[in-house]
């Protein structure tokens, strides 16, 4: 339960996102890419988010604040966000197995990798044992980056979120707490230690590729966004991405095509992965007849 406190504290759900979006920023002005949906009586506009960032990134270019202040409406993936301690007995239910140990369900190789990114971040093997496999790899999704000294509390749905609240704006999520915790939790086994693997192996490597994405994103740059971070996604594990990216932006593009029907401006803020490659959330609206325009 130690272990279940301490990934509450640090943000479950920026965990989360971490998977499906970007990590971090580097110290510069962002112009991040941005889209724009119109009709005869509604504007929506579309910002991808990175969620842990530097307290020195200038990340609020003029256009950013314009939506900002334009909106009166903000839609996150969840809208309690910053909520920590409402997702303690969601993980304690959903994340841990009390009769099978992690160990149990994984091979002498992913045991050693294991042990030996553990022992470099500090965490005792034991404190691991009751942990499904999903929730050992959001912990060593995390982890990096804490190290390198990176903070949840300044991500930019964060920021957005404080924003929107001072301007008395309402603040909606696309879904529940429970709905993204059951997302993992609901994930075959195999789909489980196979993301436990790969996450084990990405923080061997270190910082490297998530720095490039980072430039990218601070650049508006979703090409690189795509090659780098989706397509790598989908070629690795295409099963997860299926349900984590492409069937969540379907289900967005839905909402949004709901939304058009009323009138008003109103700002959507997901994770920039959503907004980049192939089955992008763009590309959901188009297939509704609704265009996305970059802004």
């Amino acid at each position: 339960m130690s272990t279940i406190r301490i990934m509450s504290r640090n943000g479950f759900l920026v965990a989360l996102a971490l998977f499906l979006a970007l990590a971090l920023a580097l110290p510069a002005r962002a112009e991040p890419a941005m889209w724009v949906i119109r009709d005869k009586d509604s504007t929506i506009y579309l910002i991808g988010t990175i969620h842990l960032l530097r307290h020195e990134t200038e990340w609020d270019s003029a256009k950013v604040k314009k939506a900002v202040t334009d909106s009166t409406e903000l839609w996150l993936e969840v809208a309690n966000i910053d909520d920590d301690a409402s997702v303690l007995p969601l993980m304690a239910k959903y994340g841990t197995d009390p009769k099978n140990t992690l160990s149990s369900k994984l091979n002498a190789a992913q045991k050693e990798k294991l042990s030996k990114v553990a022992a470099t971040y500090g965490v005792p093997l034991k404190s691991l044992e009751p942990m499904q496999p999903w929730m050992a790899a959001l912990m060593f999704t995390v982890l990096p980056l804490q190290k390198a000294g990176y903070d949840p509390a300044s991500g930019i749905d964060r920021l957005l979120k404080a924003q929107a609240e001072k301007e008395g704006d309402k603040v909606n999520g696309f879904e529940t707490a429970e709905e993204q915790v059951r997302f993992f939790a609901e994930l075959p086994e195999a789909d489980q230690v196979a993301f436990l693997d790969e996450t084990l192996g990405d923080a061997e490597k270190g910082l490297d590729q998530l720095e490039k994405l980072a430039t990218a994103w601070i650049g508006g740059d979703t090409g690189t966004i795509g090659t780098l971070l989706v397509s790598e996604f989908k070629n690795q594990a295409p099963a997860v991405y299926e349900k984590f990216l492409v069937q969540r932006n379907i289900a967005w593009s839905k909402k949004i095509a709901e939304m058009l029907k009323g009138s008003g401006v109103q700002q959507i803020a997901v994770g920039a992965a959503h907004l980049a490659g192939p089955d992008s959330l763009q590309v959901q609206l188009a297939k509704l007849g609704i265009k996305a325009e970059r802004y």
